[in-house]
């Protein structure tokens, strides 16, 4: 059972199975959203472009932003430079090798590298612009006929589309507003840097991110209020706790692959430095093992209790 277990974690692990934190509210407001902003870009279409080639090609490409624009709204992929940028210069980078190249069955290939590498260096990585591109090549003599038309109709023109539906369906929840620079979030009471042993700022999660030399969708603003939040939440409690009870899971508090959470197997009842303590460890570093210590280790182990809750791990309080 042990090994089938081991096995399950490195599979979600390797797969990168992630648990989905957001609530059920917030999932059907993003296939809601999804719903308007395609529900927009159709129409939009149909009433200028008519029913064409063109229409169903550009469905097809702006299906994978509306996933973007309305169930990651404040994802660094997402913003409109991201999607304008990425769009449009897909479009002009595809339909540059469709008329220098036309015919070679490389082209498809040669469109999409230069436009991921082109969206690299203008800081405008949208995903869906490397179906554009690749929509500019192989849409057939319809779309080849347009030219450099592609870009304004119907790329150009559809992209404003669902980004006015992504603004006003956004817009009519506080926290989910878009562009993500017009999220209004309550502001929690900061904490004195003083009060703190050290305190990180902008410059050093800009360093981080440059050493880390891999893009991620989540801008350094955000990131930095995540981990101020994080911060926030972790100084509510900084003691060990006092029991350590058979049953009950424990964290260590740690961040990454340091962080491990481990479940009191069986324990003596006993309450001094000789008594020993059986755990598991459920979930981060070591996931899966057993172990035995004493109970003044374990204790000086663990940051406090914790309680599965919804697929994630949340701090057991004094109140609950």
């Amino acid at each position: 059972m042990h090994r089938y277990s081991f096995l399950l974690h490195e599979l979600r692990a390797l797969l990168g199975v992630e648990r989905n934190t957001t609530s059920h509210a917030e999932k059907l407001i993003s296939g809601l959203g999804g719903l308007v902003g395609i529900l927009a870009v159709c129409s939009v279409s149909l009433l200028i472009c008519g029913e064409g080639p063109g229409t169903v090609l550009l469905v097809t490409s702006m299906g994978a932003s509306a996933v973007l624009l309305f169930a990651v709204p404040h994802g660094a992929l997402s913003q409109p430079w991201a999607v304008i940028g990425g769009h449009v210069l897909s479009a002009f980078i595809g339909v540059t090798c469709q008329r220098l190249f036309p015919e070679y069955f490389w082209t498809s290939a040669l469109a999409v590298g230069l436009a991921v590498a082109a969206m690299h260096y203008l800081r405008c990585i949208h995903p869906p612009g490397g179906a554009t591109a690749l929509g500019a090549v192989i849409g057939g003599p319809d779309i080849h006929a347009l030219g450099y038309l592609y870009l304004l109709t119907p790329i150009l023109l559809n992209v404003a589309a669902i980004m006015t539906a992504a603004i006003l369906f956004n817009g009519l929840f506080a926290w989910r507003r878009y562009p993500a620079h017009l999220t209004r979030r309550r502001k929690t009471k900061p904490v004195k840097p003083a009060e703190r042993q050290f305190e990180l700022t902008q410059e050093d999660f800009a360093a981080a991110m440059e050493q880390l030399d891999s893009y991620m969708d989540i801008t350094a603003e955000s990131l930095t209020e995540l981990l101020e939040l994080a911060k926030q939440h972790a100084e509510k409690n900084i003691t060990h706790p006092e029991n350590i009870t058979a049953g009950h899971f424990y964290s260590n508090g740690k961040l990454g692959n340091l962080w491990s959470i481990r479940q009191v197997l069986d324990d003596s009842g006993n309450d001094d430095s000789k008594d020993r303590v059986i755990y598991k460890v459920m979930a981060g570093d070591g996931a899966y093992d057993t172990g035995i210590c004493s109970r003044d280790d374990f204790r000086q182990w663990a940051r406090f209790e914790v309680a599965p809750q919804n697929g994630r791990w949340i701090k057991v309080t004094g109140e609950s």
